[in-house]
């Protein structure tokens, strides 16, 4: 299992990923949580697509940059559930450095992606309320694609050189991980190399694009905050908070979680506490980002309806 190399250390050929083997009597009420979870969020997540697709009237920079929310929603719990049930049926719980490293990275990618797309959205919303006569110039679909495009790009790169630099990284004294997914901080936590460079660079990454991302957001937020309080009616207020009252739901879900689990010293770390918190960043988020964009939006309960009479005109 390890390839010994001097000084007593060790590069990890695989690990053993404990996901929930202190809970050996729920492997499968579990397995049917889980399950459950991923069916609702792929077809919940499909159905905002579709709906997006087949009605004209939400061919909007707000729209597509949600149907790209859920594109990634998908993308992203995909990279664990599945491994996470077969875990769970089967208890075969090996995994290869290299697929390890492989899923850090699409953990790390589609994290930092969606970190990036809220960000836009906050602007769009900014646009929206703040300056609803140049929205069409601030928001062009050009404007749209070119950020989703952009975003993409960036989250692809953000994270390869954490990935090299822990495929570089010796492993000793055990191979068990002790979560349900091989996120970075339990993988830092096995190795006995100095982590200090990898640290670092967590904190840079942290500060450039999350800190960066989280701010544009905060401040598109400040500007909504005053434009809404200016609004003398309260029918009036209510209504423009309404457009961004899912959105600012999701972002306060989202960083609520990324901050439990990445803003904190490694010696913080806490297996039990992390598997809470990346349950709600990578199941539970994703999950209810559809119902929260849908449940009180007339326009989608439209669409749903038109896309629901399209698929049974199919069927017949």
């Amino acid at each position: 299992m390890y390839k010994v190399t001097s000084r007593n250390e060790s590069h990890a050929a695989q690990f053993t990923i404990l996901c929930f083997s202190d809970l050996p009597h729920l492997q499968i009420p579990l397995f049917i949580i889980f399950l459950t979870i991923y069916l609702n969020v792929i077809f919940g997540n499909i159905a905002v697509c579709l709906a997006i697709v087949f009605d004209p009237h939400l061919h909007t920079p707000m729209y597509i940059l949600l149907s790209n929310l859920s594109v990634l929603d998908i993308s992203y719990t995909s990279t664990s559930l599945p491994n996470l049930l077969i875990m769970l049926s089967t208890q075969q719980k090996i995994m290869s450095l290299v697929g390890c490293i492989t899923q850090m990275y699409f953990f790390l990618c589609f994290g930092g992606m969606e970190m990036n797309l809220l960000a836009v959205m906050a602007y769009d919303r900014y646009v929206a309320i703040c300056h609803p006569l140049h929205y069409t110039v601030f928001m062009s679909l050009r404007t749209c694609l070119v950020a989703i495009i952009s975003i993409w790009i960036a989250a692809l790169l953000e994270p390869v050189s954490l990935a090299v630099l822990v495929a570089k990284l010796s492993f000793c004294s055990s191979n068990k991980i002790d979560h349900f997914v091989c996120d970075i901080s339990p993988l830092l936590k096995l190795s006995c190399s100095d982590t200090k460079h990898i640290n670092v660079t967590i904190y840079i990454i942290g500060t450039v694009f999350g800190i960066g991302t989280f701010f544009m957001t905060l401040v598109s937020y400040i500007y909504i905050v005053f434009n809404i309080m200016n609004i003398h009616s309260s029918v009036g207020r209510s209504k423009t908070f309404s457009t961004c009252a899912s959105h600012l739901t999701s972002v306060l879900f989202y960083y609520g979680t990324i901050i439990s689990l990445y803003m904190r010293p490694t010696s913080m770390y806490s297996p039990r506490q992390d598997k809470f918190f990346s349950l709600l960043y990578m199941v539970l988020i994703p999950m209810l980002n559809p119902v929260i964009y849908t449940l009180k939006n007339k326009q989608f309960k439209d669409a749903f309806k038109k896309l629901i009479n399209v698929l049974f005109s199919l069927k017949i």
